[in-house]
C-alpha cells in the first residue's frame, strides 16, 4: 500500500473519531450551560447528563463500527495493490492474532472447568 493511501486512511478514521468527540463535547457544554442558567434543575441535569452519556456512547460505538466496516472494506478492496512484503506482514499479523485468540479461548475453557 502506498504511503499516501496509508496516511489518507488514517486521516479518515481520525476525522470520524474527532467529529464524534467534538459532538459529544459540544452537547456536554450545552447541557452545562443550561444547568448554569437555571433552565433545568440540577437533578434533571444529572439525569439528562447520564442519558446523554449513554446516547453518546451508543452513537460513538455505532460510528466507530461504521468507520471500521468502511475501512475494512476499503482495505480488502485495495489488497490487490499491496506489495508482497505488505501481504507477508498482513499474514504474519493474522497468524499472531489467530494464535492469541486460540490461547485466550483455551484459557477461558480451562478457567470455566
Amino acid at each position: 500500500m502506498e504511503e499516501n493511501e496509508k496516511v489518507s486512511f488514517e486521516k479518515i478514521i481520525m476525522a470520524g473519531v474527532g467529529a464524534i468527540t467534538k459532538t459529544a463535547e459540544t452537547a456536554g457544554d450545552l447541557l452545562d450551560e443550561l444547568v448554569k442558567k437555571g433552565a433545568i434543575s440540577v437533578e434533571q441535569g444529572k439525569a439528562l447528563n447520564e442519558e446523554l452519556k449513554h446516547d453518546i456512547k451508543k452513537g460513538v460505538d455505532t460510528a466507530v463500527q461504521k468507520v471500521q466496516s468502511t475501512a475494512v472494506s476499503r482495505f480488502v478492496d485495495n489488497m490487490d495493490r499491496f506489495s508482497p512484503e505488505d501481504l507477508a506482514m498482513i499474514r504474519a499479523k493474522l497468524d499472531e492474532l489467530d494464535k492469541a485468540s486460540s490461547e485466550n479461548a483455551a484459557s477461558d475453557n480451562a478457567e470455566s472447568e
